[in-house]
């Protein structure tokens, strides 16, 4: 299927007719800037056009609440910072966004309330400066050589 096609099957959730379900997949596409490739095939795409293809499915049902489950998974340094970007994006909207992520320097750049699991058990929940100096985060994440560097802040 075609980048199109792909985002008008979460469009036709909330809008049943082809035409309006074409424009809503549109509009997602350009949203997350797929619009020059809107008719290429999926299969064709890079990874990180990839993620922005699944993010602009998801967008096109409409949701109010948006589960990412480890959209920064196998993403190279430049594409994380090119999907915090599109998370920051899609966030501006208005949209809220639970994400699922262990790339913590990702999750840290757009995150503003943290629940932290480690084993399937909560360990840290707060602001991403509490959680990033709470010792059970340092010590299932960061490992216990970690410091935080001087002047570092949550959107480094």
């Amino acid at each position: 299927m075609t980048v199109l096609e792909n985002v008008m099957t979460g469009a036709f959730l909330r809008e049943p007719k082809t035409h309006a379900s074409r424009e809503v997949a549109r509009e997602s596409i350009n949203f997350l800037g797929l619009g020059p490739k809107e008719k290429f095939a999926a299969r064709d795409l890079t990874t990180i056009d990839q993620r922005r293809l699944e993010m602009a499915r998801a967008l096109a049902t409409q949701p109010e609440i948006l589960l990412l489950d480890e959209v920064m998974a196998g993403l190279n340094p430049a594409e994380v910072d090119q999907a915090v970007e599109l998370v920051k994006k899609l966030s501006s909207r208005g949209l809220t966004i639970v994400i699922v992520e262990h790339l913590m320097r990702a999750i840290m750049a757009v995150a503003k309330h943290m629940v932290v699991l480690d084993h399937g058990q909560k360990i840290a929940e707060g602001s991403p400066d509490e959680v990033i100096q709470n010792p059970e985060v340092v010590r299932a994440y960061l490992g216990s050589g970690y410091v935080k560097p001087q002047g570092e802040s949550k959107h480094d």
